[in-house]
């Protein structure tokens, strides 16, 4: 399958002269039945929602009846290690995202595609693998289950009110797919072997009422990322309940839907039922003047195909003011300035969907072969600055615990030696109303430790080693104060 509508690649060299030459291709839809476990699997089955959600590919065993013995055995061997001892993650992966991997590899045989899988950018996130994990520093000394402190910001069981004028609501803990990089994996998705997940304590129906109460109450804010989870998985009838009891508070003036299922599941967004609520739900958004905007999760240009650009469309047809991406910046899939323009053209180009963010990996447990350094990043925003229109140049920005998002040229001081980077903020937190130092302190952000010179790493290695023992216990004092936090409410 292919659209008339176009993305960008850039060749090895180019003949402009310039570091990243663009030019125009058709999105493509691969061949599925390329893969043993879908050979017969017919176009109406592949559009269909129900079809997708319930074909995911959930674990080893299910990722072996799809490709059979195009993987060699050291790849599945590799990945249940990975699930066993490192996975923050339970495994889910939706058809139409695994159709993304190795997109271009035509299987010739017994173990063909293992290589091609084994460099898959898409893979490398979605489907991470023991090897993939750094053995010398697989976390970060300063690594937590919730790096961004988001529970200690809930005001009520999910609703993290973190700056002056936005809050974050969290509808439910689930997702159509679940990324291993997910910076809510604390509380989101299936515990596995190295993450007991916690639970909301509260029944969805009391905890959406108490969201939408604090709301009421507190008018000065005026603008609510709901999110999860991922909306596409909280039932149609009551999201558009929700959204239409913000829609009545004169106060709210931006709804944004946070779903990397409008990349992964495009099917959900394509559905009748979910298109004629979204209709409903944007034309009284348009009357009342409130802007509605969708708020996806795309880190590679080969995620982007004409069935996600076709789900972005109709968004914007029944009365979407926008669609925009917020990619994580991860090492080994897009953590290159070629690789970040591609992925921007093909989004704006092919989809119409607006490049906005670019997030540096937050530090969670088991994340240090996916992040890169604040210098990094800075010299990623500087090279691709110039090639797309400025309305479409995504930030990329540092989200610094306890502070908030911050674009990566503002930091305050940079120790490059130990990787420690200082951040100040201009507003307070809901947990700091009383403190008299919150706009005046600095806020530490960690580069990852393998990409510091010798000195820093030497540092490090004397400084900052945790005994198993430690690690452990610093874990259940984590999880405790966790539980504590998600039974106050």
């Amino acid at each position: 399958m292919t659209t008339d509508t176009t993305t960008s690649v850039s060749p090895a060299t180019s003949a402009s002269g310039q570091p990243y030459h663009y030019r125009k291709v058709s999105l493509t839809e691969p061949d599925w039945t390329r893969f043993p476990g879908w050979v017969g699997v017919t176009e109406a089955e592949w559009r269909s929602a129900q079809w997708q959600r319930s074909h995911c590919v959930k674990n080893v065993r299910q990722l072996r009846e799809l490709m059979g013995d195009l993987l060699d055995d050291r790849f599945y061997a590799d990945l249940e290690r990975d699930q066993a001892e490192r996975a923050t993650m339970s495994m889910l992966v939706p058809p139409q995202m695994m159709n993304t991997m190795a997109p271009t590899v035509t299987p010739a045989g017994p173990g063909s595609l293992t290589d091609a899988f084994y460099a898959d950018p898409v893979r490398r996130y979605m489907l991470p693998v023991f090897s993939d994990r750094r053995t010398d520093w697989p976390s970060h000394p300063h690594a937590t289950r919730d790096s961004l402190h988001e529970h200690d910001m809930w005001v009520a069981e999910g609703l993290t009110h973190r700056y002056p004028t936005k809050v974050l609501a969290e509808l439910l803990p689930t997702c159509p797919q679940y990324c291993g990089h997910c910076t809510r994996m604390d509380l989101v998705g299936n515990s596995t072997p190295v993450i007991d997940k916690l639970k909301f304590a509260g029944k969805p129906a009391d905890r959406l009422g108490d969201m939408l109460a604090y709301l009421a109450r507190n008018t000065e804010v005026r603008d609510v990322v709901v999110s999860g989870g991922d909306v596409a998985n909280m039932p149609w009838a009551r999201l558009e309940d929700f959204l239409m009891r913000l829609l009545e508070m004169e106060n709210i003036r931006d709804i944004r839907l946070a779903t990397k299922a409008l990349m992964a599941l495009p099917q959900h967004w394509l559905q009748d039922d979910v298109v004629d609520g979204m209709a409903r739900v944007a034309h009284l958004a348009q009357s009342r003047g409130v802007s509605l905007a969708i708020h996806t999760h795309v880190n590679h240009a080969n995620s982007v195909t004409p069935l996600v650009a076709e789900a972005a469309h109709r968004m914007l047809e029944v009365g979407v003011r926008d669609v925009r991406n917020q990619g994580v910046l991860l090492d080994g899939v897009n953590a290159h300035p070629h690789a970040l323009l591609d992925l921007c053209f093909a989004l704006l180009d092919g989809a119409q969907i607006m490049p906005y963010y670019f997030y540096m990996c937050d530090m969670i447990p088991f994340s240090e072969h996916w992040r890169v350094s604040v210098a990094h990043a800075r010299e990623l925003q500087h090279d691709i600055m110039g090639y797309l229109p400025g309305f479409a140049t995504p930030r990329i920005v540092c989200d610094v615990p306890f502070v908030g998002k911050r674009w990566v040229h503002q930091l305050a001081d940079y120790d490059q030696v130990h990787g420690i980077s200082y951040w100040t903020k201009n507003y307070r937190t809901s947990i700091e109303g009383t403190d008299p130092e919150a706009l005046s302190r600095l806020y530490e952000y960690y580069d990852p430790i393998h990409t510091l010179p010798a000195e820093g790493q030497a540092w490090w290695e004397e400084h900052g080693r945790l005994d198993e023992s430690a690690l452990k216990a610093a874990e259940v004092a984590e999880a405790s104060r966790r539980t504590a936090a998600l039974q106050a409410y």
